[in-house]
């Protein structure tokens, strides 16, 4: 944090901030950044007639970081029309974290401040990666697409090989005008831990009912328990 010249990074996004078009609200605003390769990139706001299509300046900075080759975001400045230190408003803190992450610094009128404390539990490429790259997400077949969020998932254990498992399946509610009386919409397959059936149930119907070996039926749908299913399942 002492190695960065902040007195040089406010005075480069005040420049720009001059350059700033603002024809509308009147309300110019100038950043600058510096680029962990030791460049720095800036940018200013850009209105619109369209008001929801306006660049702020912390969209230039981005478009400038890639521009010029790229790198990470190291510390940034923004500033109003007299110069003074300005937060980005939650849209940009996610550009300054997908660019310059946990550890970028934005300057503020009491001091640099970690985008982990701006943007605290922040979605980033992590959570993409542990769903695209981790456990496959159950899918429904585009056969059953127009039941989605209808019906619902029975999950109950079974015998295979002399082994508990657990399966599932997908009922049609009785009340449905769709289809002619209820019946089973989808057969899931076997698993070898009931977590995994809900899963494979949430991503049918918010109503998920365990059935357990002794016939006690569990809640493991989304929101409170029905009345009529009063104790919520817990995985022993």
């Amino acid at each position: 944090m002492n190695e960065i010249d902040w007195e040089r990074l406010r005075a480069a996004a005040t420049e720009v901030m001059r350059h700033a078009y603002v024809p509308y609200s009147k309300f110019p605003v100038g950043a600058a950044a510096l680029v962990d390769d030791g460049r720095v990139v800036v940018g200013c706001n850009v209105e619109n007639a369209g008001y929801g299509v306006t660049l702020c300046a912390e969209c230039g900075v981005v478009s400038a970081l890639h521009a010029t080759g790229g790198g990470r975001l190291v510390a940034m400045s923004c500033v109003d029309a007299n110069g003074e230190p300005l937060m980005p408003c939650g849209r940009c803190r996610q550009l300054l974290w997908e660019n310059g992450g946990p550890e970028c610094l934005v300057e503020s009128r009491t001091g640099p401040l970690r985008m982990a404390e701006l943007l605290p539990h922040a979605f980033d490429v992590a959570d993409i990666e542990a769903v695209v790259g981790g456990t496959p997400v159950p899918v429904v077949p585009d056969r059953l697409a127009a039941w989605r969020g209808r019906g619902t998932v029975f999950v109950h254990p079974d015998l295979s090989a002399g082994q508990q498992i657990w399966t599932a399946y997908w009922e049609r509610s009785a009340g449905d005008t769709d289809e002619a009386g209820p019946g089973v919409l989808e057969e899931g397959p076997s698993w070898g831990d009931p977590a995994e059936a809900i899963t494979w149930g949430l991503a049918r119907t918010p109503r998920v009912v365990v059935v357990d070996a002794e016939g006690t039926i569990f809640w493991a749908g989304e929101g409170e328990p029905p009345l009529e299913i009063p104790a919520r399942w817990a995985a022993s």
